[in-house]
């Protein structure tokens, strides 16, 4: 029970000399003089929670994946151009592997490759990839993609106004793909690449750059499929064999792009 207010305090000096008195009255005249108190020190507690283990850092190429991934996201969402959002079925962004040894560049997607959502599938798709295996790759080595991702109405030449709204999204691709060599595919694809208002022919037999990654210009396989006299499928191998070269690969003997 709590002392009210009027409790006098307790005097402990009084109390122990009260019972000293008691004791010695008792004939008790010695008390035995105790081991020093102690105290067992506290077990100690842990205060941390257990340190997890570091996360291994990301893998570098899977990151650029996710962004490739979510830029291709980016570019089917895109509604820059009425003239082709409203005409497209699809966009088209590209296909291949990351860092590939060389990519090949087109201008725009055509019907087939608005159908299906990859470049370069219909007749000439299909003479590229001859041309890519007779260079010694194969398809799936090399990266393809466009500088446009939506077909033209009637498979037109692509207006400078589309080309600089699909610039920007290129230029994030190219920088994410990396490809070592570049390969301009036509006279629209080499002008968009290079800035230039000058002619695929006088492009041709030439190295340039692309964001500091070699670039060479050839006929588009389209134009290849409408040439009677063959003689574009020679400069083609022309130019392919520029490509190898510069790229320090052997030259096929016998293999060429017919």
């Amino acid at each position: 029970m709590m002392a009210d207010a009027t409790t006098p305090p307790i005097d402990l000096t009084r109390q122990l000399r009260a019972h000293l008195e008691s004791l010695r009255a008792a004939g008790v005249m010695f008390v035995p003089r105790g081991e020093p108190m102690t105290f067992a020190p506290l077990q100690a507690v842990a205060t941390s929670k257990a340190v997890a283990k570091p996360e291994p850092p990301p893998d570098p190429l899977a990151v650029r994946r996710k962004e490739l991934t979510v830029l291709s996201a980016e570019v089917a969402k895109c509604n820059k151009c009425d003239g082709l959002f409203s005409t497209r079925t699809q966009t088209v962004f590209g296909v291949g592997p990351i860092d590939p040894d060389v990519a090949f560049v087109g201008e725009a997607p055509g019907a087939d490759e608005d159908r299906t959502g990859e470049p370069f599938v219909g007749k000439a798709g299909q003479l590229l990839t001859r041309i890519i295996n007779g260079c010694g790759f194969k398809r799936e080595e090399v990266y393809i993609f466009n500088t446009l991702k939506c077909r033209p109405p009637g498979n037109r030449t692509p207006t400078t106004e589309e080309c600089e709204n699909c610039r920007p999204f290129f230029e994030r691709q190219f920088d994410i793909i990396r490809p070592k060599h570049v390969v301009a595919l036509g006279g629209t694809a080499a002008k968009n690449l290079l800035n230039t208002s000058t002619g695929i022919t006088k492009l041709r037999g030439k190295v340039y750059t692309f964001r500091n990654v070699p670039l060479i210009c050839t006929f588009h396989p389209s134009a290849l499929l409408r040439d009677e006299t063959g003689k574009m499928k020679r400069d083609v191998w022309e130019d392919m064999k520029l490509l190898l070269r510069t790229m320090g690969r052997a030259i096929p003997e016998v293999k060429k792009a017919e």
